[in-house]
């Protein structure tokens, strides 16, 4: 029995585009699927994890719901964060300015303040921004709701 090996791999070039096309929703998914999965995890260690009580964990479940995130993926989530050996993410204000003056509050989630603290460093400075002090712009804002 033959097989022709020329259709295995050179399966033309739409194939391609929709193989790249696929490759990046993936992408996409995988980075939203993360992201929610922090924030579930955030939200059931502040709150618990009852959605009934806890207003965060009931925001995560509708990004979660918004994105087509698999419901065993939030009941995964929601069971590492009740686990004791779970890496815990610390939420931290950082203040700055940038160009022209204009004032920003990053409010990051992390495991490594240090490695955090570099990161946003870099950003400001690579936009013409620089870093403030704890409590320099922060009395300007006020917390009125939450954007994804």
């Amino acid at each position: 029995m033959y097989v022709c090996s020329h259709n295995l791999y050179f399966m033309g070039r739409i194939f391609e585009v929709r193989k790249a096309s696929m490759f990046a929703r993936y992408d996409r998914m995988a980075k939203n699927f993360t992201r929610i999965g922090k924030e579930i995890i955030i939200a059931v260690k502040a709150g618990g994890p009852d959605p009934s009580q806890n207003a965060a964990l009931r925001r995560c479940f509708q990004n979660a719901r918004s994105v087509g995130m698999p419901k065993d993926r939030v009941e995964a989530a929601i069971k590492r964060a009740q686990g004791k050996e779970l890496v815990n993410y610390d939420e931290i204000l950082y203040e700055g300015y940038a160009p022209h003056g204009v004032a920003l509050l990053v409010e990051t989630a992390t495991d490594n303040h240090v490695r955090t603290v570099a990161n946003v460093k870099s950003h400001f400075n690579k936009g013409g921004g620089a870093m403030g002090n704890s409590g320099s712009v922060a009395f300007q804002f006020n917390k009125m709701g939450f954007l994804n």
